[in-house]
């Protein structure tokens, strides 16, 4: 069986140089393309087992003349080691409970989000996004996507993850959760919680974007042991020092 995208020539473009959003002095590209309608999910299948991104109906991936500092970094689910550290996380969580049938989005997820941009990432550039902003966010270019929603015994929302399901594995796109649940570590629990829906499922990895080393907002990935890192040689083994800080996946 031949991809929906075999019999067209995709093309690809390139972004203009705009200031590094994780290193400081540097200045980053990307290349992208665009799912078109009717292609379905094997594009993004296959771009992202490339290193590849998705953003809305976008995939990208750097570009940049002088540096290659992001690197693709996924989680073998098979070989993941859960420590006694992750256990107790989870075992902290045990009384969240999730659904992931949602696939739209809703007021309740963006006044969540609102709030923890604005205590998170007060100064990014996500912040101040309208409703309208936010459906595109969750609902453009959905490629087998849905939003876990993880809600406290009362019945309250306090963390989302806007995810997609891949041929072998889950990509987790964006999370956010409850700034006052920092005891929770929700942002780490986020993804633990996600390997555990992809052994559940039979898929061997989780898909965690770009690892930037030297940025402190990227280096929360190095946490999750064993780490795969994309070369040109492909997916491998990578390590790296151990980071500490509480995790807010966004990338």
């Amino acid at each position: 069986m031949t991809h929906p995208f075999a019999t067209r020539q995709i093309p690809f473009f390139l972004t203009a140089s705009t200031p590094c959003p994780y290193l400081p002095g540097k200045m980053e590209r990307k290349v992208f393309t665009r799912i078109e309608p009717g292609e379905g999910p094997a594009l993004n299948d296959n771009l992202t087992h490339a290193g590849f991104r998705r953003s809305q109906s976008v995939l990208y991936r750097p570009a940049c003349e002088a540096c290659d500092a992001c690197k693709s970094v996924r989680i073998d689910t098979n070989t993941f080691e859960w420590s006694r550290k992750w256990r107790k996380l989870i075992k902290k969580n045990r009384d969240l409970t999730l659904c992931t049938d949602n696939n739209v989005a809703t007021a309740e997820q963006y006044e969540l989000m609102t709030r923890y941009l604005a205590s998170r990432h007060h100064d990014g550039d996500m912040v101040g996004m309208s409703f309208g902003e936010f459906v595109m966010m969750i609902e453009e270019g959905a490629q087998r996507t849905h939003v876990a929603e993880y809600r406290d015994p009362a019945g309250q929302l306090i963390a989302c993850a806007l995810t997609d399901v891949l041929k072998d594995g889950i990509s987790l796109i964006y999370s956010f959760f409850d700034p006052d649940q920092a005891r929770r570590s929700l942002g780490s629990y986020v993804i633990l919680d996600a390997i555990r829906q992809a052994a559940a499922l039979g898929l061997p990895h989780v898909y965690l974007g770009y690892w930037v080393s030297g940025s402190r907002k990227m280096e929360y990935k190095a946490k999750f042991q064993p780490l795969q890192v994309l070369t040109p040689a492909g997916w491998t083994g990578f390590d790296t020092l151990d980071i500490d800080e509480d995790t807010d996946f966004n990338g």
